[in-house]
Order: structure tokens, then sequence, then C-alpha cells
């Protein structure tokens, strides 16, 4: 009786072999990516507890339960973890709002108010900012760049929507002063009380309503601006 042949191109078939790709386990990209992943929620925590300069990466590593040469495997530096981090934390929330086509200065303080909301809700991340910001004043700092590009542009989108909002009239037109300039100097101040409470919330999650703080802050600045007093 004819033995059965194995259907032609099985890994089975006589003197043909599966090439190591196609049996490389699917699952080891996820395992990859979840290492990633535990790398840059440890780095989090480290950073917001010891900052970039007092934090290392044995240390970093060891948490994260990898060997050092494991987590250099991902990220080659500590730069390069600390930009990572960054990126990670700004790739929804604020790259949304930058990137926003706000119809009205009140759309605009609404998001705001949204992402402080969102900030109480991860006290780790914002710690950690709160932390790396303050460091990054130094101009050789790692994140000096990002932090210093990331306040321009906040300024830069909520100055521009400060300033066709008084061109639509939703707010008062500033006759006695540069509008450009009032636009840029209340954005700076936004942006600045926001940093502010958010400080005064790490020191106290539980007690201190960032949210409502910062919304009962732009409703003020609103009032103050809006052509309807």
């Amino acid at each position: 009786m004819a033995r059965n042949r194995t259907p032609e191109g099985s890994a089975d078939e006589p003197g043909r072999r599966t090439p190591p790709a196609a049996r490389t386990p699917r699952g080891s990209y996820a395992v990859g990516d979840e290492r990633r992943q535990r790398i840059l929620d440890t780095a989090v925590d480290h950073f917001a507890r010891w900052g970039f300069h007092a934090s290392s990466l044995a240390r970093i590593a060891k948490d994260a339960g990898i060997t050092q040469g494991g987590l250099l495997h991902h990220f080659p530096s500590k730069e390069d973890l600390l930009l990572h981090v960054l990126e990670r934390a700004d790739a929804t929330e604020w790259e949304g709002f930058l990137a926003y086509e706000f119809e009205s200065a009140a759309e605009m303080f609404s998001m705001l108010v949204r992402l402080a909301e969102h900030d109480s809700a991860r006290v780790g991340q914002t710690r950690m900012f709160n932390v790396l910001a303050a460091e990054a004043g130094d101009p050789g700092h790692p994140a000096h760049t990002y932090f210093a590009h990331r306040y321009a542009e906040l300024v830069e989108v909520m100055a521009g929507v400060l300033r066709r909002a008084a061109h639509t009239g939703e707010l008062r037109p500033d006759a006695d002063a540069d509008a450009v300039a009032v636009a840029v100097a209340v954005a700076q101040e936004v942006a600045a009380v926001l940093d502010g409470l958010r400080i005064q919330w790490v020191l106290d999650p539980r007690g201190f309503d960032l949210a409502g703080r910062f919304r009962a802050y732009v409703e003020r600045v609103l009032r103050a601006l809006s052509t309807d007093g």
C-alpha cells in the first residue's frame, strides 16, 4: 500500500525545513513590549523620587526585574531612557491638545481642565514632571531642550487661540496694548498657574483639588477677558 505523503509545504515534509523566522513565537514580540513598558513605568517612579541625576540604570533595571544589560538593549543610555519616558507621557493627551483646532477660548480652557483632571489620576507621572522640569532649568540637563520646547509650544498654541478669540469678539480686544504681547502674557500665566497647582497637588493629592482649583481659575480669566464681562 502506498504511504500517504505529507502535504506539500508542511514543516514535516522530508527535505524541507521551516525557516527560523517562521518558527519564532509571536509571543516574543509581546514579551519585548511588556518588558519595555515595565522599564518605562519603573523609570517614571525613579525619576519622580530621585530626579534624573540621582537615579541609576542599575537600580531601575533591578526594580524592573531585568539585568542592566537587558535594559540597555531597549534603551542605550540613561538620557535615551529619560527622553522616551517624557515622549510617552506626552504621546496622547498633551499632543492632542497641541494639535487641536480650537473654535473658541472657552473650548481651549475646557480641554486644559480635562488635562488637569487627567493629571490628578497619575500622581507618579505628575510628580516626575515637577521634579524634572525643575532640574531642567540647568541648560546642561538632558531634558532642558524638551521642556523649553514644550513650554514654548504650549504658550504659542494658547496665545494663538486667545488672539483669534479677541478677533472674533469672544474676548475683548485690548486697545491700549499690543494684542500679541497680551495674549502671550496670559498664556504664560495660565501655564505657570497650572504648574503651581500641580506642585501643591502632589504634596497633598487627597486634600487638594487640582482640577477644581484650575477650573475656578480659568473661569475667572474668561470672565475678566470676555466681552460679556
